[in-house]
Parts: structure tokens; sequence; C-alpha cells
């Protein structure tokens, strides 16, 4: 039987900082919308802040939905499954926001992912999710997989890139500025990444 928990603490805190990878979906306030389910992972992009409030790097990609969406809403769910050990499913629903490379906040939320090298993904901001439900469910169906490395794929992808030519990237992308349903995405042109990681 599932449980609701208050905060994000001991070892459910625990489990989400362990797994390998989660999910987020979001979707426009329109009924004919396009609902997004993104896959994330990449080891270091994601932290806990507090008890209430998780984040995680968003990084360059084909497509802005999540920012799109929350910039339009704020809705957001974040789901964990255990994929080892003890079956289980933690979801954490919430408000997002996207903080972009210019915000004042910025510098000040990447100091909680010290184990990244922001240079070599792209990142175009910083997904803040204020926790308003944080529930768990069995698991019980979730297969067994078993983790072997991240894929170097991503980082060998844009690590090359700099500021202007990742700003020039975006700008070709059909769905960065702006959502598949047209919401406005990606704020354009990109700022620089005066923050670097150390």
């Amino acid at each position: 039987m599932g449980k609701v928990y208050e905060r994000i603490d001991g070892r459910l805190r625990t489990f989400i900082e362990e797994q390998k990878m989660f999910f987020t979906a979001t979707a426009p306030l329109a009924g004919d919308g396009t609902v997004n389910l993104s896959p994330k992972g990449l080891a270091g992009s994601f932290a806990v802040i507090d008890e209430l409030t998780v984040a995680y790097l968003d990084f360059a990609g084909s497509n802005a939905e999540t920012i799109a969406h929350l910039r339009e809403n704020g809705r957001i769910t974040l789901m964990w499954c255990a994929f080892t050990g003890p079956p289980n499913i933690v979801r954490v629903h919430g408000r997002g926001e996207p903080v972009f490379r210019d915000d004042p906040r910025f510098a000040t939320l990447l100091a909680h992912f010290p184990d990244i090298d922001v240079d070599d993904h792209g990142l175009r901001a910083i997904i803040v999710v204020a926790a308003e439900l944080i529930r768990d469910t069995c698991g019980y169906a979730v297969p067994y997989l078993d983790y072997r490395e991240d894929r170097p794929l991503h980082a060998s992808r844009f690590r090359r890139e700099d500021d202007e030519s990742l700003d020039r990237y975006f700008h070709k992308k059909e769905h960065i500025a702006s959502s598949i349903d047209g919401l406005p995405g990606l704020p354009l042109p990109l700022p620089p990444l005066s923050s670097r990681s150390t």
C-alpha cells in the first residue's frame, strides 16, 4: 500500500538519490495539448535542495517541452522506480520553474551539482521543483534492470560547443524556442554561462 510523505528525508531521500534515472511529466493547460514524459539521468545532475525542494540540470536536446510547460503553468511530476533491490516507486508532484543562465539564483543553485562538468552538456537551465505531494507505491511490476554506466554520447556531442555555437544550435531546432503546441520555450538568444563548474 502506498504512503504519503510530508518531506523528502531519511530513507526516502536516500532512495531518490541512489536511483540512476528518473522521469519527468508535464503538460500544457490546453486539453488537446501534448503531454510530455522525459527520462533523466547523468550522474550528478539531480539534487535534493531541502526537504521540500529538488532540482535537476536541464541540458541541450532536441526540444524544450518541459521548460515550455513549466513557463505556462508550473505543473510537474517526477518519478523514480527501483530497478534493483526492494520494489518501490516514488512520485513528487509539485510546481516547477526553469531557472535560466542569466537568473541571479543560477550560480547558487549550480553549486548543488559539484560532480558534473556543465561545460560538457550544454546546460540550458536548472529546473527547481517545490514538492506539493510526495508519495510512493509498491512497484511490484517494475522489472529488475542492471545499471552499467552513463552513456558518453551526450558529453561527447556537446562538450565541443561554446555559448555562441550552442545558441546557433538552439536556433536551428524547431521545438526549442517554442513547444510542439507553440508555447514559449527556451528564451533565446542563450545567455552566456558565466557560472562555470569548478
